[in-house]
């Protein structure tokens, strides 16, 4: 743990925790974990909605010649079999994401769980699925409740803030019908999370969006800031938002994104603000994982986000056809790994080209964020958010810097009460009484 208490030579000064990272140095020994994620995209980029803030539907100019981008059951059957095979841990957690999963039809999970029996070879099998929900069943919720699968449930906030970016391929709202699905979850007790991407305009209305979940019965949330740029010449001719842009200075910055995009600050004001609300009355009964993440984080726990990780690159995606990239944010040409059918998953993963991916995570860090004081806490964040230069005019700053910096600048003191708490064998929900008794404001 990194944070100290500093002696205030006058008596009526406010204490204030100060938090600092230990010497950043790129020379130092890392040993990756020794396992990693395969995480599918078994109908590629296809969705039934058109979300205006999606990264991934645009994916589907990368497959010219594709007619069906259905994952097909050879590539399904070689992808269960690898992966848990080329595991040397004893849990082994598949994640369907998309476009949208369910439009691979029941039938096509019943044959995962099959498959996944036949050659799990004593090991656990865990599933998550994200799906925007609007074609849930009670069918499918009985499968999901049955064999145990998480679904992360995308739904942005109330019915105005959730409706703004998510329509369907019509430009039709699907508020109402994500709401369908999630109360057909809960009455088949399908264990779930929401997961909320946060815009320019949502950014604006923190409360609104929590109190709203909170209302709705959610307990897991995560909150996704939408940082989307806009193309360039050489993307527009793909037809794609490239993954690593050239980096802009400060002023730069808001003409280059695009209008849903959430500003820097007005994020870090967002997540405090909910926080504070949490942390008076929720700890212990909501769970937020960006709170989760910081805190452990400065707990010295490893954490469980790439996005926070001090590298990246255990996380990869295998496309509907079997290709293999290094990462959800970096599908493109130059990112590709291998194929499923031919390739063991992990040679791919240990392999230099993707070690080196992950390494740059960190030997990328400018010294302005290698000498910050929230370094423990925050690891550059993701590598697709540093487009921006620092002060300095160094380039590989986080465009979401300035939002962090409040945001865990905010938190330190209440963070390092709840490490203390747990240290000490106390619950973290101690801290609610200590914030209303006044030992900690």
């Amino acid at each position: 743990m990194a944070g100290k208490k500093q002696k205030n030579k006058k008596k009526k000064k406010k204490k204030r925790i100060q938090v600092k990272s230990k010497p950043h140095s790129t020379g130092r020994q890392y040993s990756p974990p020794e396992g990693f994620h395969l995480m599918a995209k078994p109908i590629g980029p296809v969705c039934n909605l058109r979300c205006k803030y999606c990264f991934y539907t645009e994916k589907e100019s990368l497959f010219p010649d594709e007619e069906n981008y259905r994952m097909s059951d050879e590539v399904l059957e070689a992808y269960i079999r690898k992966y848990i095979e080329t595991q040397k841990i004893q849990e082994v957690p598949f994640v369907w994401q998309g476009g949208e999963p369910t439009l691979m039809g029941l039938d096509f999970f019943k044959k995962v769980v099959s498959l996944q029996n036949k050659y799990k070879q004593g090991k656990r099998i865990t599933n998550s699925l994200q799906t925007n929900g609007t074609l849930l069943n009670d069918e499918w919720c009985k499968f999901l409740a049955q064999y145990r699968f998480l679904v992360g449930l995308s739904l942005d906030g109330p019915e105005d803030i959730h409706n703004r970016y998510r329509v369907d391929r019509g430009g039709k709202p699907t508020f109402q019908s994500v709401m369908d699905g999630l109360k057909l979850m809960q009455n088949r007790r399908v264990d779930f999370n929401v997961l909320a991407c946060v815009t320019r305009e949502s950014s604006k209305r923190p409360l609104d969006v929590y109190r709203f979940l909170k209302e709705q019965g959610v307990k897991y949330i995560q909150f996704i800031p939408i940082v989307e740029r806009k193309p360039d010449s050489i993307a527009g001719k793909l037809g794609l938002r490239l993954g690593l842009p050239p980096s802009l200075k400060k002023e730069e910055a808001d003409k280059s994104v695009m209008p849903w995009t959430v500003q820097p600050e007005a994020y870090g004001d967002f997540l405090n603000q909910i926080f504070d609300e949490w942390v008076k009355k929720d700890v212990g009964n909501i769970f937020v994982m960006n709170f989760e993440w910081a805190i452990a984080n400065w707990a010295g726990v490893q954490s469980t986000a790439c996005s926070f990780s001090r590298r990246c690159g255990r996380s990869v995606i295998v496309e509907h056809n079997g290709d293999i990239y290094s990462c959800d944010h970096f599908v493109y040409p130059e990112y590709r790994l291998g194929n499923i059918m031919e390739d063991s998953p992990r040679h791919l993963i240990d392999s230099m080209k993707q070690i080196g991916f992950g390494a740059m995570k960190e030997t990328t860090l400018p010294d302005y964020c290698r000498n910050c004081e929230f370094l423990i806490a925050c690891r550059g964040e993701c590598p697709k958010h540093r487009f921006m230069t620092t002060p300095a005019g160094k380039p590989g700053l986080n465009y979401l810097c300035p939002g962090f910096r409040k945001f865990f600048g905010h938190i330190a003191p209440y963070a390092m009460y709840i490490i203390r708490l747990l240290q000490n064998g106390l619950p973290a929900t101690a801290i609610m009484k200590a914030i209303d008794s006044g030992k900690i404001k």
